[in-house]
């Protein structure tokens, strides 16, 4: 019985594997199932796959058109919540909050004065219809043109009224009001004004916003392939904020549908809404609490997947079935040669041979795998090529770096050569009792010294008012008597950081451009004292002929100028770059000038009063200002 079983096994499995048959059926059935049966695999499987990325990408589109909407829609309603605070903390309004009675208002005559604030408000915006301030079961004013017109008439019975912050804040509600004989959508920004001591409210500021530029921002939204997509907003209790159906602002949403979104903040889920499926889309504003919640026919979205993907399959399978069936006769012949022909150009590439190519006679695998093999050894050759210049550039940048080094070297070693050189020539002078010249030789020599030493960006005005008075030592030797200089910088001052080689700079202009035109004597003059917002400024003035009014706006129209600084020397420019690129936008120089009188330039900078001490022991006129 055992042996009948196996023979019958046997007998199955011949037959099922063709065992009997011509090697041309084998390869006919063979390639045929081996094509059909996996393209039916994969096309199930691509199908599938293809309605979930359809559904992630509608979703993903959904998220962006719903972070663009709601992106928009806080930035448009933020500008009016930040009006409702220019109002409330106007001197006429608060004045009107400030009243108990109806006869106060009438004695004060100050209703008026309230309208022409909201009046002002409304106009300075286009979208705003109305704006109304209620004084608790005292007086209405609103910015209507006509009497008797009102937006907020039962205001107080609106669903959302006792839930408005008593802390002040603004909230955005959607309502209809009656305008112009006309049922009107509006966006309502509400805010209740309580009183300070008691926490209870006893006004409202109301401002009433035109629905148009909600609805031209949702109207551009087009979802799903024919449009049948829509987006609405739900405020925090579920209401409709906005719909394309304006008979439903005001009312519930669907209950499934508010659940769903009630414990998270961005999602997307599938329900049914007016018994057609939807793809909801949704994600809340932190700033709002609103749902930006966008909705496509899911049919619609999916339509695409099942006529596109199922025919596509069915193509697909009868063209690579008859391909299997022409393409399986050659197989066994085309599929040996060509590998023998590569393996037989690999042999020679093992020794080096990088000439010649596998000759290719088909675009199939094998033929790609021929031109890969092509173009890897052409490849391989120019590697070898690239190694050999890239050593040999390698050398010549070595010989560049070591070139480079020496001339640093070089430029390292001049500077302390000459000071060294200066205070040889200080200490032969004073040899000689020649103490002019040994006096400006160490003068000129501690200038050198810090013009070469590296301090970094900043040092302290102090060190700068040194290099001023070594300079200034030298200048008199030149101009004697002429030169008068006063130093009136407190000690305060003198600690707070500076650019370095900022005043010697200033000072040298007093000097070319104040002192060398004219005969008489010139005063400098350094001074500092303290500006506000925590600044200080370090003044530098002279005596001399100033600077011409047309000329003195060009320079400070040149102080802004964004191209780069091209002086050859330390120029007012240059320094007020370099100011502000150490300290920021609100430092630089300031110059004023009258002609005839005098150039004083100042030098802003940050005050620090760490190292100033007590600013407010300090006066404001520290420093000779």
């Amino acid at each position: 019985m055992a042996g009948r079983v196996r023979l019958f096994v046997q007998r199955f499995f011949r037959k099922l594997l063709l065992a009997d048959r011509p090697l041309m059926t084998k390869l006919i059935v063979y390639s045929t199932l081996l094509v059909v049966i996996p393209m039916v695999c994969v096309g199930l499987i691509s199908y599938r796959e293809t309605s979930r990325t359809f559904e992630n990408e509608a979703k993903r589109y959904s998220w962006q058109i719903i972070e663009q909407v709601k992106h928009y829609v806080e930035e448009y309603l933020r500008g009016f919540e930040i009006n409702t605070l220019k109002i409330v903390n106007h001197p006429d309004v608060v004045a009107f909050l400030k009243l108990k009675s109806l006869k106060e208002v009438s004695d004060a005559d100050i209703v008026p004065a309230v309208r022409e604030v909201l009046k002002n408000s409304a106009y300075s915006q286009s979208d705003v219809i109305n704006i109304t301030l209620i004084l608790d079961h005292i007086q209405v004013v609103n910015s209507a043109v006509q009497e008797g017109v009102s937006t907020v008439d039962g205001i107080e019975k609106e669903y959302w009224f006792p839930n408005i912050p008593v802390t002040g804040s603004p909230k955005v509600y959607s309502r209809v009001i009656e305008w112009n004989g006309r049922q009107e959508p509006v966006l309502s920004i509400v805010k209740r004004i309580a009183n300070p001591n008691t926490l209870q409210p006893f006004g409202t500021l109301v401002i009433d916003v035109n629905y148009k530029r909600l609805q031209d921002v949702t109207r551009k939204v087009k979802l799903g392939e024919s449009g049948k997509g829509y987006l609405f907003i739900l405020d925090e209790q579920g209401i409709y904020v906005y719909h394309p159906d304006y008979r439903l602002i005001g009312t519930k949403a669907p209950e499934g549908v508010v659940e769903a979104m009630r414990s998270e903040s961005v999602g997307s889920f599938v329900t049914e809404v007016g018994g057609e499926k939807q793809l909801l889309t949704f994600s809340r504003s932190d700033s709002l609490h609103w749902q930006v919640v966008t909705s496509i026919p899911y049919s619609e979205m999916m339509r695409s997947s099942r006529e596109n993907i199922g025919w596509t399959i069915f193509v697909t399978t009868a063209i690579f079935t008859v391909l299997a069936l022409v393409c399986s006769v050659g197989l066994a012949a085309s599929l040996v040669r060509p590998i023998k022909r590569l393996y037989r150009y690999m042999k020679r590439v093992e020794i080096g041979d990088f000439n010649g190519k596998v000759p290719v006679r088909s675009k199939d695998e094998i033929g790609m795998l021929a031109n890969g093999f092509n173009r890897m050894v052409k490849r391989l050759s120019q590697l070898l090529d690239e190694v050999y210049f890239s050593k040999l550039n390698e050398t010549q940048l070595h010989l560049r770096q070591t070139e480079t080094e020496l001339k640093m070297l070089q430029a390292q070693i001049n500077p302390h050569f000459l000071y060294n050189s200066l205070d040889t020539i200080r200490g032969m002078a004073l040899e000689h009792d020649i103490d002019e010249i040994g006096t400006m030789a160490a003068a000129l020599a501690r200038l050198l010294r810090y013009n070469v030493k590296d301090a970094g960006l900043t040092v302290t005005i102090r060190q700068e008012v040194e290099i001023v008075e070594v300079y200034l030592r030298i200048q008199q030797f030149r101009f004697e008597d002429r030169l008068e200089v006063q130093f009136d910088v407190p000690d305060w001052a003198m600690r707070q950081q500076i650019c370095k080689f900022t005043l010697q700079p200033l000072v040298e202009n007093c000097i070319v451009h104040g002192m060398e035109p004219n005969a008489g004597k010139t005063r400098i003059r350094l001074s500092a004292a303290l500006l506000e917002d925590g600044l200080m400024e370090v003044r530098v003035s002279d005596n001399g002929p100033g600077i011409p009014a047309d000329k003195l706006e060009q320079l400070r129209l040149r102080f802004d100028e964004e191209e780069p600084v091209r002086e050859s020397h330390i120029g007012v420019r240059n320094v007020h770059r370099r100011i502000r690129h150490v300290f920021g936008k609100r430092c630089g120089l300031r110059m004023e000038s009258a002609e005839g009188e005098g150039t004083e330039v100042s030098v802003v900078l940050p005050y620090d009063p760490h190292l100033g001490g007590d600013r407010n022991g300090i006066p404001a006129s520290a420093g000779g200002g």
